[in-house]
């Protein structure tokens, strides 16, 4: 039996041991947390054993996402030498860009066009690939408030408290890290509803046989909503669940017209799987928030910054994965020039994102989202999806992909 003494020196050892300071906490174990790691062990090896992740769930965690893996994403990932075909997946031959059905098709030569993952499976990969890199993750701890100082940052969480000379705020739209260090920003937020249903029958494989495009294995995205002041648009993914094919749909709102009169988000989206032969209310339907990137959210305080949604994911489709991937390889570079430096005020990070691949590629998708959704009226909506098809592709080969091409993938020091 411990004595009074032993008990009160080992709940005190226990408390210290808590409070002990880290190099580097990452806050949310999710692609751009995870990435954020990744690169840091890649550029900078000998900080591997002094970076920690806390994640408030348990891999595999439930998470909504469509899915989708974009090139930029891949790049990345191969990058790091890691193959996402480890992960169980569909690939979209084509994809579709329509209004009301009909538009434009997008393939890319020798490839597919867009990977489908679902984000337990995803999310579980990459962790593992974390750990086996030697980064250590926690899940279960919740994170209750962070509070930056000239000496470190304070970590309050639900099994103690943590310190760490930098913190990285990858807990995404929702998450504890902006609301304390950001409290009256205003928010940019999209609202999304998403389903799973089975996938389709024979009998509806074709949508257009003289382009000889299955539905089955296509993406199809369709902006019929806007004129009626939601804007953004129906999806149509082809997925799977535990191996079987299954289908996700959804809808994408970016709420820019939310000062006018709309329906009911799940409207349109029941309207849209009416038209290919299912009925919305068989099924379960879950919502999410997005929060999007706006040239004007602030990214960083000193010894604390921020990746993945907590700064904004894609205004125009509220995509996310590859652009929180994109997001860990800049703040690993961030990072380690700091700790080489020996100064965390992250100043200069806001300014060296947006000149980043990825921030010139966010303010273009900013820049089209304020174009594409505000001009709303139908003539323009048929004339963008369905005639201006080289001007639209044009657009996005410049200005939308292939920003991962423009990221660095070896440390060098950055200009003030």
């Amino acid at each position: 039996m411990k004595s009074p003494a032993c008990s009160f020196l080992w709940q005190n050892w226990n408390m210290e041991k808590k409070k002990r300071m880290h190099d580097i906490l990452i806050l949310g174990g999710g692609p751009s947390g995870l990435s954020t790691a990744l690169h840091l062990a890649k550029i900078a090896p000998h900080l591997t054993s002094r970076i920690l992740i806390l994640e408030k769930e348990h891999y595999p965690r439930l998470k909504l996402c469509a899915g989708g893996l974009v090139v930029d994403a891949e790049i990345i990932l191969e990058r790091l030498g890691l193959d996402v075909r480890e992960v169980p997946h569909v690939d979209a031959d084509d994809i579709r860009f329509d209004f009301a059905g009909k538009g434009l098709t997008v393939r890319v030569p020798k490839r597919h066009a867009i990977r489908v993952i679902r984000r337990d499976e995803f999310d579980h990969w990459l962790a593992k690939k974390t750990r086996e890199a030697g980064i250590e993750i926690r899940e279960g701890v919740k994170v209750n408030k962070i509070i930056p100082d000239e000496s470190g940052v304070a970590v309050e969480t639900d099994q103690g408290e943590f310190r760490a000379e930098i913190v990285v705020g990858a807990d995404g739209s929702n998450g504890i890290t902006r609301r304390c260090i950001f409290p009256n920003e205003p928010v940019y937020t999209a609202r999304v509803l998403e389903v799973i249903t089975p996938d389709y029958s024979p009998a509806n494989d074709e949508i257009d046989p003289g382009k000889n495009i299955n539905r089955r294995d296509a993406a199809f995205f369709d902006f019929f909503p806007v004129p009626n002041n939601i804007a953004g648009y129906t999806w149509d993914f082809p997925t799977q669940v535990n191996g079987t094919p299954m289908r996700c749909w959804g809808i994408y709102d970016t709420n820019l017209l939310a000062d006018q009169k709309r329906p009911a988000l799940k409207e349109p989206l029941a309207e849209e799987m009416k038209r290919h032969g299912f009925e919305l209310d068989k099924y379960e339907i879950k919502g999410h928030p997005i929060r999007w990137y706006n040239p004007r959210n602030n990214a960083s305080v000193p010894r604390v910054l921020l990746v993945g949604d907590a700064v904004g994911a894609d205004p125009i489709f509220g995509e996310g994965i590859s652009i929180a991937l994109g997001y860990g390889a800049l703040a690993a570079r961030e990072i380690a020039e700091s700790h080489r430096r020996g100064e965390f005020s992250f100043a200069g990070y806001k300014r060296r994102l947006a000149r980043s691949g990825l921030g010139q590629a966010l303010f273009a998708r900013w820049f089209i989202t304020q174009v594409i959704y505000t001009f709303k009226w139908k003539w323009f909506q048929i004339l963008l999806w369905r005639m201006l098809k080289p001007i639209v592709l044009l657009a996005a080969w410049i200005f939308v992909l292939n920003w991962s091409k423009r990221i660095p993938q070896r440390l060098s020091p950055f200009t003030a």
